[in-house]
């Protein structure tokens, strides 16, 4: 594979997003949604060690931590993490580190579970944190990705998701790969790094998130 460097800058705004992230969230994509992602995260089980990419505010993260070992919460804005450590301040059990999903020192084989939520679809290169993900998990090892997606989604409800974002949070992050993901291109990233692939569902009703969970061999 030809070798491609990682931009690592955030967009300018992210770090005035942080304090209001979650109640902008809420309006944007609309609150149905977020719980059910919370729910199918309460769901999971015995997780062990895990390495939570992309954290954001810490939102769903406080879904898994009853369930897990120890977890190792990262993003890559320092603004989100300051939120993050506020609101799980009661939870005794977690480490904050600013780490970048594509490329990490972490040691080959060191986790459990690895969990991804909203992170694929607004970085470059979302290959890379898949590659980067199967590295790091002990064999066995869980994959856990969750992604708000168009795909399916109707033409008026697209519209209507657009504009909603433009007010709140501004023109959305350029990518390098589309942000309407679907269950084959995950598909494809995650046996292209040699997942085994254990579920791969939308859920929601008017707004749409891909629920992905791979086995690394």
């Amino acid at each position: 594979m030809k070798e491609i460097v990682i931009e690592k800058k955030q967009p300018k705004n992210w770090g005035k997003l942080a304090e209001q992230f979650d109640e902008m969230s809420d309006y944007v994509v609309g609150p149905e949604i977020n719980r059910e992602i919370c729910r199918k995260l309460h769901e999971e089980k015995n997780l062990g060690k895990v390495i939570e990419f992309g954290c954001g505010t810490g939102y769903f993260t406080k879904e898994i931590i009853n369930n897990a070992d120890n977890v190792i919460i990262t993003d890559v804005s320092e603004e989100m993490l300051s939120v993050a450590k506020k609101k799980l301040a009661n939870f005794k059990n977690i480490v904050f580190q600013k780490v970048d999903c594509r490329e990490t020192e972490f040691t080959s084989e060191e986790f459990n579970t690895i969990l991804m939520i909203n992170v694929l679809h607004v970085i470059k290169y979302p290959a890379y944190a898949i590659k980067e993900s199967y590295r790091i998990l002990k064999p066995g090892g869980l994959l856990i990705t969750i992604d708000l997606t168009s795909y399916d989604m109707t033409t008026i409800e697209k519209l209507k998701l657009f504009f909603r974002f433009l007010k709140k949070m501004g023109m959305p992050p350029i990518k390098a790969d589309k942000g309407n993901l679907s269950p084959n291109d995950l598909a494809s990233f995650a046996e292209n790094s040699g997942f085994i692939i254990k579920e791969n569902i939308l859920i929601g009703n008017k707004m749409k998130a891909l629920y992905f969970k791979g086995e690394k061999k």
